[in-house]
């Protein structure tokens, strides 16, 4: 368990911080990959689409943190 920890916070630090800036942001969305997304476990474009794709599923916490890092994405598809 310490080592599938360790290999999130490795990914969500590291490689992906569009997603997870913050340590807050961290926080609130590890839970959510642990039991949702633990199978994608140490790929960081994996674990973001699948926290994409569970949306309706995670806590309020990592909702307002995915929801955050898609908006660049919205704001850009809008202006087209």
């Amino acid at each position: 368990m310490k080592s599938a920890t360790f290999a999130l916070l490795a990914v969500l630090v590291g490689t992906a911080p569009a997603l997870a800036e913050t340590g807050a942001e961290r926080a609130a969305c590890t839970p959510d990959v642990m039991r949702l997304c633990a199978a994608q476990i140490p790929n960081a474009g994996a674990i973001t689409l699948c926290l994409r794709e569970k949306r309706v599923s995670l806590s309020g916490a990592c909702r307002t943190v995915v929801d955050r890092s898609d908006r660049p994405a919205r704001e850009i598809a809008n202006r087209r």
